[in-house]
């Protein structure tokens, strides 16, 4: 599906300044309602696009067009939607924080689509993030939202990540190639690795996996300043940071009236299951769930089918249950 694009015009920044000119590459699938209610948005992820949620959407799939109106907009950083490769800016594109995607996410839903409720927010790893700062930046909203291996606030030792992707790709002609086997070691786990799960890819051996997937995943021209500027954001997420909040990341999920299904991996290397724990425990209508099996990280992007089958499973109930009615989530 070719994207769609909605141009903001000049942007304010949380961190002060302007994106001037931002614009947001996005898909629409299905038909909204004539009370502007039965829209999902599923925000995107690291370097991923429009496509990113397909294995979720269609016919009979949990996010199905026939009865739901699903928005996929891109983050800004993502090579579609306003990126270094493709503004004016360039090299100077501006810092992006969540806030600043999900202000620009509110204007398309509201100035463009004519959306006036969100009966989901639903996002993987960075669309995580995004699907907790929805709740938090307008509660009035968002009647659920479901993070697929994700934090409210991205951790230290995930930075510990991000430092390494962001040195790699600064590292010249090879840095992409470099940030690609930096994100293999954290991207699945030891057991993906010692199973060689990579051969469900139609990889026959390590090295073809590590070239053709990792490395083919940070290739591309403008690729380097379009991915080190979703870094960014990526290290700075923090619903903390949303004004009014004092920078306390507890203090913003407390104030979260959503119904929550927080969802992490429990081979995920990147995301911990203690944290989402700890965020269950403080966001007063959430459930918890552990995606099953050994794929890391990738386990919620759909590259695992039993966790394809609780993810789904889990989406169908969150979305059939009444707010603020907890909801059974099957993991192992």
């Amino acid at each position: 599906m070719e994207p769609r694009y909605f141009d903001l015009g000049d942007l304010p920044l949380l961190r002060g300044g302007l994106l001037p000119g931002a614009r947001i590459a996005y898909a629409v699938h299905g038909t909204l309602d004539a009370d502007g209610g039965n829209a999902v948005l599923c925000p995107s992820f690291f370097g991923g696009d429009h496509t990113g949620y397909d294995w979720l959407i269609g016919p009979g799939l949990p996010l199905d067009p026939e009865r739901y109106f699903i928005v996929v907009p891109g983050l800004f950083g993502n090579g579609l939607s306003s990126s270094p490769s493709n503004h004016p800016a360039g090299a100077a594109f501006p810092q992006i924080m969540p806030q600043d995607n999900v202000a620009a996410q509110h204007r398309l839903l509201t100035a463009e689509l004519g959306v006036s409720r969100l009966e989901l927010v639903a996002g993987w790893s960075m669309g995580a993030a995004h699907a907790y700062q929805w709740a938090v930046s307008h509660p009035g909203m968002v009647r659920r939202f479901a993070a697929v291996c994700g934090a409210a606030a991205t951790s230290e030792h995930n930075k510990v990540l991000l430092d390494g992707l962001t040195t790699a790709l600064r590292g010249g002609p090879d840095g992409g190639r470099a940030a690609g086997r930096v994100f293999a070691g954290w991207g699945a786990s030891h057991e993906f690795w010692a199973r060689e799960l990579y051969r469900e890819f139609g990889f026959s051996n390590r090295e073809d996996y590590l070239t053709g997937f990792w490395e083919a995943f940070f290739a591309g021209d403008g690729r380097t300043a379009d991915l080190l500027a979703m870094a960014w954001t990526w290290s700075h997420a923090d619903v903390g940071a949303t004004p009014g909040f004092g920078g306390s990341t507890e203090a913003a999920l407390a104030g979260i009236d959503a119904e929550a299904l927080l969802l992490p991996a429990g081979t995920d290397a990147c995301f911990a299951v203690e944290d989402e724990l700890r965020a269950s425990r403080i966001v007063r209508h959430a459930s918890l769930g552990v995606l099953p099996g050994p794929w890391g990280h990738l386990a919620g992007s759909g590259a695992d089918a039993a966790a394809r089958t609780v993810i789904g499973e889990a989406l169908a109930r969150l979305l059939a249950a009444d707010p603020s009615r907890p909801v059974a989530v099957g993991s192992s």
